[in-house]
């Protein structure tokens, strides 16, 4: 899928046409080897690897074929592939908007956008969903019939740390046991990948966009979604988790005439393009400014 930044420049077209992945999803064998690797003992497997001083071997030809600046991230030697993976950034490099009336991005990803309509459906790649299904909480889900669905695709070069968009009351988190099939695009085309991967999620009774969804998807090898809190009260920027090895998705789901997702966006979402966004940094503002209304 073709990637564009804030002023609508051409970034990349994205890691839809790997050639691994295209051999995963779109042939017979690949299929039979792809039914194998999505499971969670493999994907626990290459966590608990990925973990062991032995796969700090793969960190330099990962940079190499990445492109990761490392001047942005904290100077030290690593113990795994994993550590290297969840690094800390320096804080400077990822400044959070604070102004109350912004939303802001969870992460560093590639963003889109989806209309929830009035009969509580949207779509993704012409796959049909309901926040239902996202859920498995058909009482929750019916309150963002005609809201606005985030997706905030990380692909393997982003900061897999995550944060909160907006302080708040958090409620428990609640897990979803499923497979682990790859975020991107390319299995959308084939695989209801929002109803079948793992996944957690939460309930943030937000200060300034009332009560907002917050979902972490698990994607291929991604042995182990991290969340740090329980119910508690938190603070928008304040780091809520991190992805180990492997590309992974953030869902926000917002309550109808909430949120206003600001213009560039919804022009490069329009053109079918999604936009390379920040951690901490501004997506959209608040339609109405307090409480659920």
């Amino acid at each position: 899928m073709e990637w564009k930044d804030r002023q609508g420049h051409h970034i990349s077209d994205g890691d839809e046409n790997d050639k691994s992945l295209r051999f995963l999803y779109e042939t017979k064998f690949g299929g039979i080897v792809l039914s194998i690797l999505v499971r969670k003992p493999v994907s626990d497997f290459v966590g608990w690897f990925m973990q062991r001083r032995i796969s700090a071997l793969w960190i330099k030809k990962f940079l190499k074929n990445s492109h990761i600046d490392m001047r942005q991230y904290e100077n030290r030697k690593f113990k795994s592939f994993n550590d290297f993976f969840t690094r800390q950034i320096r804080p400077e490099c990822r400044p959070v908007d604070l102004e109350p009336t912004h939303f802001i991005s969870p992460c560093d990803c590639k963003l889109t956008v989806f209309p929830i309509n009035e009969d509580s459906t949207f779509a993704i790649k012409g796959g049909r969903y309901t926040p239902d299904q996202l859920l498995r909480n058909k009482e929750l889900a019916q309150a963002y019939a005609g809201g606005t669905l985030l997706v905030f695709r990380l692909t393997v070069d982003d900061y897999h740390r995550y944060c909160y968009p907006d302080s708040g009351v958090k409620e428990k988190n609640v897990h979803i046991q499923g497979i682990y099939h790859t975020v991107n695009p390319i299995a959308f085309r084939k695989y209801a990948v929002f109803r079948e991967n793992t996944r957690e999620y939460t309930v943030l009774h937000s200060d300034n966009f009332g009560d907002l969804v917050i979902m972490e998807v698990g994607a291929t090898l991604v042995g182990r979604i991290s969340n740090l809190h329980g119910e508690r009260r938190v603070r928008r920027g304040e780091e809520k988790g991190h992805f180990d090895f492997g590309g992974s998705t953030i869902v926000v789901l917002v309550k109808p005439n909430v949120l206003r997702v600001d213009e560039d966006i919804l022009r490069n979402n329009a053109a079918g393009c999604e936009t390379v966004i920040k951690y901490g940094e501004r997506i959209g503002s608040s339609i109405r400014v307090k409480g659920e209304g």
